[in-house]
């Protein structure tokens, strides 16, 4: 498994002025031809015709000839190319039941970003010179590519914050399963503590957007008070909200990778519970905390590093009450309000909360590693399982 993992290396470049204004001509032309082919693939499905990719690449060599789009010939043809196989791609999962139905691009809100493929790009003697520029990317190595490795794709990306950024995807041979080891451990994520661990471990809550929360708040009066429009005022105000939200996300990124890394290092089994926080989220008294904390993002994480490193993740059913079953004798309480942190069951022991979950957690995800079986949910599920093995999907680092 290891020779075969797939893993995408980012880095952040400095474009120069006739770099910067061609990836952005690269930018505008891939959502233009992305928002085309979806309009003439959803006038097709109006008429109950089939468009796939090949259609679509058709379409594309006549839009060129035209007059009035004759300008995507300034630019490499790969990204066009790569942009119609991702609206493919997004219309199998739609087909598949996996994602809704494709949505057009936005110029505002949609992310900037262009693919290239080998024969769109070199890669030599550690400078990357892509298609249609004569000079190489001024990229900040901030750590080396695998030993002997070429990528395989590139992709270039502006975020909001107006940071420009290029992730190459290559085979890194050192992504290997790590020694076998008896640990297992349940999570318990929370907002008063991020995660607590079956161990009796708490690990604290960074609160990363509590922490910027009052520069962030000025800088969005401060934009609320611009005129709307396309005003140089506007744009800087948006601009610093932007850089903002970019240190909240890096600092946050920074903190799930260095505690996913060491749970996957330490254990071979890790239990989580499988929350629906897209539901939880529409709380508006702890919608902003939850979505601070990044449940989804760490889930994601463990996931495809248990993958790289021959660990398993077991996802216990949303509606197993773990906070209300006693750990020790097994008796279930009517009711557990969130203020209650620590209570005592009938048996006399007295439990954290916290923890009393985690230890729950933990015995009903071994229960799937065990027998095959999870234990039985409280209430009704839509499945009818309690608990399940992951098999996540490969991720980016």
């Amino acid at each position: 498994m290891g020779t075969h993992v797939k893993r995408a290396y980012r880095y952040r470049f400095y474009p120069a002025d006739a770099q910067a204004a061609e990836l952005s001509r690269t930018f505008g032309c891939v959502r233009k031809v992305y928002n085309m082919a979806l309009a003439a693939r959803t006038e097709a499905w109006a008429r109950q015709e089939r468009v796939n990719y090949n259609a679509t690449s058709a379409m594309l060599t006549v839009w060129k000839k035209t007059e009035a789009l004759a300008y995507l010939n300034e630019v490499s043809s790969v990204p066009l190319q790569q942009a119609l196989r991702h609206l493919q791609t997004a219309f199998s999962h739609f087909f598949g039941g996996r994602a809704k139905y494709p949505r057009f691009k936005s110029r505002k809100k949609s992310r900037r970003s262009a693919e290239y493929t080998t024969s769109a790009f070199r890669f030599r003697d550690g400078k990357l010179t892509l298609a249609k520029m004569t000079e190489p990317l001024a990229v900040v190595w901030s750590r080396p590519l695998p030993e002997g490795m070429s990528p395989s794709t590139v992709t270039v990306s502006q975020d909001s914050a107006g940071r420009w950024f290029v992730s190459l995807l290559c085979e890194d041979p050192s992504v290997q399963p790590l020694p076998a080891t008896g640990q297992a451990v349940g999570v318990d994520v929370g907002l008063d503590h991020l995660l607590t661990l079956s161990t009796g471990e708490k690990i604290a809550n960074p609160r990363h957007e509590r922490r910027d929360h009052t520069r962030l708040a000025k800088a969005q009066r401060n934009l609320a008070r611009k005129a709307r429009g396309e005003g140089a005022n506007r744009r800087k105000a948006r601009l610093k909200v932007a850089k903002i939200h970019a240190r909240i996300a890096d600092r946050r990124r920074d903190t799930l990778h260095k505690i996913t890394t060491r749970l996957v290092r330490e254990n071979q089994t890790i239990v989580i519970e499988d929350l629906t926080v897209r539901s939880m989220v529409k709380n508006h008294r702890l919608a902003r905390a939850i979505s601070d904390a990044a449940w989804r993002e760490f889930r994601s994480m463990l996931e495809y590093k248990a993958q790289w490193y021959g660990r398993e993740v077991i996802a216990v059913d949303r509606w197993f009450p773990s906070s209300r079953l006693c750990s020790a004798c097994g008796t279930l309480q009517d009711k557990m309000p969130l203020n209650v942190r620590t209570w005592t069951c009938d048996c006399g022991t007295t439990h954290d909360r916290d923890v009393n979950a985690a230890h729950n957690l933990l015995a009903a995800g071994l229960a799937v590693t065990v027998c095959g079986a999870g234990v039985r949910p409280q209430r009704s599920t839509p499945d009818g399982r309690s608990a399940m093995k992951q098999k996540p999907s490969r991720r980016e680092p």
